[in-house]
This record gives structure tokens, sequence and C-alpha cells, in this order.
């Protein structure tokens, strides 16, 4: 196999029978070796350059609060704020505000949010009274539907593949999975080294992703049984930087791993599952981003969303189409 990391080129050789590609920033050269034959068959391929996401939208904040938490449905996109008990409903294609939605009840501070297709409602996660909220969306009304009590302090939320909500409970150092309607499916206890769990999406191999809120963040995988079988902090291959609070979490069809790294201000990190690769996306936007933390990953329309948790709280929109 081939990699290749912020412009650092790899090199593997095996002595017979190989094909051994040198990578360069212009072309592909491979050099085929046969064991019989002393000549080298020497040919150039088209180069395979990474093309970096283009900024093409930027919803400014008209004076709200920072972005905490960012999901998307069909042709809407739904943001939480801090201390903000509504969420605001965007346009997907026009970006225009479209309406809020009221959350009675919902405590100072919601961390998460989630949707599902499949039972067209929002989830949203209230640290301050351990609990989640479903809210239903129709056509015609939109209504608090159920609430119920989770482990303490729940943060970020995702929907599985069978529609579970998988809750990440920050203040007890463990995972919760519920079916819509508020029944606990299954609890998984993290290792006492593994603290801090502030987002988690379940991967296609039933493992799970979570990121760790801590000033020297890991991003780990963990079975159902809670235990560890992969992490990813400071690269190996590259030049990254540990994380510094990583918060929350989009993942491609792929199961490669988008991480909002709110402590290293303005980065947005990209961990490949097949190789372990971590590197930093290449995001720019004027004055820099400050402190991500809302994330959304909008696959069918190539788009990820990267919400401000300082400065002037904008939601950035990006174009990844050609880059994941």
């Amino acid at each position: 196999m081939i990699y290749s990391f912020d412009g650092k080129c790899y090199y593997f050789c095996i002595k017979t029978n190989e094909i051994q590609f040198i990578r360069t920033n212009f072309s592909v050269f491979a050099v085929v070796c046969s064991p019989r034959v002393l000549d080298l068959n020497v040919f150039m391929l088209p180069a395979v350059k990474f093309i970096a996401p283009t900024l093409t939208h930027v919803i400014p904040s008209q004076d709200r609060g920072s972005v905490y938490a960012m999901t998307s449905l069909d042709d809407d996109v739904f943001v939480i704020r801090e201390g903000s008990q509504q969420i605001e409903v965007y346009d997907a294609a026009t970006f225009a505000l479209r309406r809020h939605i009221t959350v009675p009840g919902l405590g100072s501070r919601s961390d998460g949010i989630a949707a599902c297709a499949r039972n067209r409602c929002l989830y949203l996660s209230d640290d301050e009274n351990d609990e989640v909220r479903r809210i239903a969306l129709s056509v015609s009304r939109i209504k608090l539907v159920k609430s119920w009590s989770v482990a303490s302090k729940p943060t970020g939320l995702s929907v599985n593949s069978t529609f579970h909500l998988v809750v990440a409970c920050y203040g007890a150092d463990k995972l919760q999975e519920y079916t819509t309607r508020g029944s606990l499916v299954r609890e998984i206890i993290l290792p006492p080294d593994v603290t801090s769990p502030w987002h988690a999406v379940q991967l296609s191999s039933g493992d799970y992703v979570i990121s760790r809120y801590t000033s020297e963040g890991e991003v780990n995988v963990v079975r159902v049984d809670g235990q560890v079988v992969q992490s990813y902090g400071q690269s190996q291959t590259s030049d990254v930087e540990a994380m510094n609070h990583p918060t929350n979490l989009a993942v491609a069809s792929t199961d490669d791993i988008l991480v909002a790294d709110k402590g290293n201000d303005g980065r947005i990190l990209s961990i490949n599952r097949s190789s372990g690769a971590v590197r930093e996306l290449p995001l720019s936007a004027d004055g820099g981003i400050q402190l991500p933390r809302g994330l959304c990953l909008d696959e069918s329309r190539g788009r990820l969303y990267v919400g401000e948790c300082l400065g002037d709280h904008r939601i950035l929109v990006f174009d990844v189409t050609a880059t994941l």
C-alpha cells in the first residue's frame, strides 16, 4: 500500500514480483521488478493530488451565542447554541434562517443534537437536568414528545444504523444506547483510563468511536464491552500535534472520522480508518476558525458544516466533495 501524509512520501519495497511506487509532488513512478530479469520497466502514472476543502458559504451569528452542536435532515440544518432553549433551523439550499423550534424546560446547556430520518425526530441532550429530549418533526406541527433521564452529564448524541440513540455521558464515563421511546438498549462502561467521553458514533463494524474531552485528548474506538481496540492521539506518521479537548465527531460512510479539536484553535482533524493516519484538514476562512465545536457532515451534498465557539460564532460551510 501507499501512504502520503502532509506532503511527505512513503516508499515500500518487497524484493520480488513487486510493483514499487515512488510518490512525488508531480508524478507516481511504477517500477516493475522481476526476479529473472535485471532490466527495470519504468513508466509514469498521473499524480493523485489532495484537494483541499473549499469554503462556499458563511452563516453569520447575528449576535447569537457560541455554536455547540449541529445536525442535518433532508433540506434542513439544525443548530443549537450556548444558553439557548431554541433550535435554529436553516435552509440547506439557501442557508436562510427558516424558523426557531422552542424547547420548553431545556436547561441552560445542551451539548448534543442528532436527527433520525426514520422516526422523523430530533434529540437534544440536557446537561443541566441529565436528560434527553425527543422532538417530533412534521409538516403541520413540531412538539415535544418525550424526555427521559440518562446518566450524568449527557453531551454528544448520534443515531446508529438501527435508529437507536447513542448518548455519551461525560459525567459517568459511559455510553448509553436507547430506542426512540427511551428504553435502554445497552450501557457501555468505559475502562478506568478512558474518561470524559464527549461524543460517540457507532461504526459499521459495530464498534464505537468516542472523543475524550481532556487536555491530552484522544479519540478511541471501543467494542460493545467497552474495551479499547484502537486509539488515536498524536500522529506518529506526520507532524500533527496532540489533540486538546476534542469535542464533536463526524463519521463518513467509509468510517473515516472527522474531529473538532476545540483546544487547538481552528483545527479539524481527519482520521483514516484504513491506514490509521491522522492529518489536519486544510480549512481556510477569513480570520481563521475560532474554536471549532459544532461539526456536521452532509455527504449527500458533499458538505462539512463547522460551528465556531469563539469569535464571530459563525457557521462555516465547506465543499468536501473531492476531499473525503
